[in-house]
């Protein structure tokens, strides 16, 4: 099938088993990996970001040729960039200069022009704070002023999360055959979580969140403490699992190294929360996580320094 664009091909990715986690771990049950990191910018961000592009055309709040602002840790940075270079609008990625150098590089090659932001006193580059996130909230709101852009706010539209409801969790669903016992996710935006959550919840399916066992921690896209997380305000989780930098750096490398699965920080966090998971309340259950990112975003970080 010849596809009309790249955007067709958001969606629709595979569900991959971990039993060489599993079984190396001896654990109870199995671990359902979405490889979101296939997408064509190579994370999860992809669908939200053809969903907010999408509905703001079909609504008249985008117009033709109108430009596009949004703050990014990069992810929805380059979905937007890939949405807009197809459909004509130029974008703008606001990002903190903490965020790994091949983020932005990967936006300004899609053809995005790129406004990086100071990092707050005190902050380290490769950790992102809520400090920081405010910084560039407020340099991508005056950016939407100045420009007359539409904000794609992923925080707060509903289209991120309606993302995932209407494809993340009915494709899970659907590719395990409705095996699932147990959601988890790195809390960002709170769209995939939210929006899984909308479907999978009636399904029986627990909800968890993950977060940074420590407000200064390497995982970078979330955990910043802020803004508001309206996407989860209505959320009914099962609990939230609390994952060091440590834990998420070596099961990123773990999914490497025992099941070729190249995936980011977040990805790390997720499989730590998701064996966790198995062997406590989830055990003997079927818990599914997003691999959110590729590994190739964080090449210049330590998440692959001495990796064995």
């Amino acid at each position: 099938m010849i596809l009309p664009s790249v955007i067709d091909a958001i969606g629709g990715t595979p569900l991959v088993e971990l039993s060489r986690i599993r079984d190396e771990l001896g654990l109870e049950g199995r671990l359902l990996a979405k490889l979101d990191n296939l997408l064509p910018g190579y994370s999860k961000k992809d669908r939200a970001a053809r969903a907010v592009i999408e509905d703001a055309r079909a609504s008249g709040d985008l117009s033709e040729g109108q430009t596009v602002v949004e703050l990014t840790s990069g992810n929805m940075g380059t979905g937007l960039a890939i949405v807009c270079s197809v459909l004509g609008h130029p974008f703008v990625a606001v990002m903190s200069e903490g965020n790994s150098p091949e983020r932005a590089r990967m936006m300004r090659a899609l053809g995005a022009e790129v406004v990086l932001v100071p990092q707050a006193e005190g902050a380290r580059p490769g950790e992102v704070s809520g400090a920081d996130l405010a910084l560039v909230d407020k340099a991508a709101t005056r950016l939407t002023k100045e420009r007359g852009a539409f904000r794609a706010d992923q925080f707060r539209v509903p289209a991120n999360p309606r993302a995932h409801e209407t494809g993340t969790a009915p494709e899970i669903w659907d590719q395990s055959g409705g095996s699932i016992t147990a959601f988890c996710d790195f809390i960002g935006s709170g769209g995939t979580l939210g929006g899984c959550a909308r479907y999978l919840g009636p399904k029986g399916v627990r909800l968890y969140g993950v977060a940074p066992e420590r407000p200064d921690h390497p995982i970078q896209g979330g955990g910043y403490g802020m803004p508001e997380l309206a996407h989860l305000a209505q959320v009914d989780l099962a609990g939230t699992v609390i994952v060091s930098g440590h834990d998420a750096r070596e099961n990123a490398r773990r999914l490497a190294r025992r099941e070729g699965i190249f995936g980011g920080y977040s990805a790390g966090a997720n499989l730590a929360a998701a064996i966790d998971l198995l062997k406590g309340p989830e055990r003997g259950g079927t818990v599914a996580f997003v691999v959110c990112d590729s590994g190739l975003k964080y090449l210049s970080t330590d998440l692959w320094e001495d990796a064995a």
